[in-house]
């Protein structure tokens, strides 16, 4: 109940200051990017039940002669890689947070596709509410293997706390203005999940 009664607390003090920098974003990516402004996902929550994440989109809906969606590295433009970097981006996701969904502090809420791929202890991530920013996000980012980032998820379960979760979200702050781990080498985010052992695989060509 103090986390969450902090998220909203939080939220709540940051709207007015919120609100006109979503309305700016908002006519940006309309201008940019065109219409819907926002990207809706299902992505695991807490007890990894399902919810409608909500982010600016940062990818334009350019296909191939046949209707197919290009890759990512080939529909992210220069403004959605801007957004990514500085995390406006993620602004949407207090809504989430205001709903329960999400909290401010937590491991990043990852595609629904990877639920059935996760080992028991991986799955452990969703014995908490997914955060906008994470332990992880601050030791990283999308740079991260695999393995180590969930790795950093399972420490942050185990030892959350509100002097921990104020700390990361200080340290959230550095990782913003610095951009540091935007996305891991060759990828647009980072490589897609395809289990336990892909992650160790991952790590150790990453070493």
């Amino acid at each position: 109940m103090g986390k969450r009664f902090f998220d909203v607390t939080v939220v709540l003090v940051l709207l007015p200051v919120v609100i006109p920098v979503m309305v700016c974003v908002s006519i940006c990516v309309s201008l940019f990017l065109g219409r819907p402004v926002f990207f809706r996902q299902s992505r695991p929550g807490l007890q990894g039940i399902l919810f409608r994440l909500m982010k600016f989109r940062t990818m334009t809906d350019t296909r191939d002669s046949e209707g197919i969606l290009l890759p990512d590295e080939k529909r992210l433009t220069r403004f959605g890689k801007f957004l990514r970097a500085s995390s406006l981006d993620e602004l949407p996701e207090l809504w989430n947070v205001l709903k329960g969904e999400m909290s401010l502090v937590g491991p990043r809420p990852l595609l629904a596709e990877y639920l059935d791929k996760y080992s028991p202890e991986q799955a452990r991530r969703h014995d908490v509410r997914p955060g906008i920013t994470g332990w992880a996000q601050v030791n990283g980012r999308n740079g991260v293997p695999w393995d180590e980032r969930f790795q950093m998820d399972l420490w942050y379960v185990e030892h959350c706390s509100l002097w921990l979760d104020l700390k990361i979200m200080w340290m959230t702050v550095k990782t913003i203005f610095t951009r540091s781990g935007i996305s891991a080498r060759g990828h647009a985010t980072m490589p897609c999940f395809t289990g336990e052992k892909s992650a160790t695989d991952d790590s150790r060509k990453a070493a």
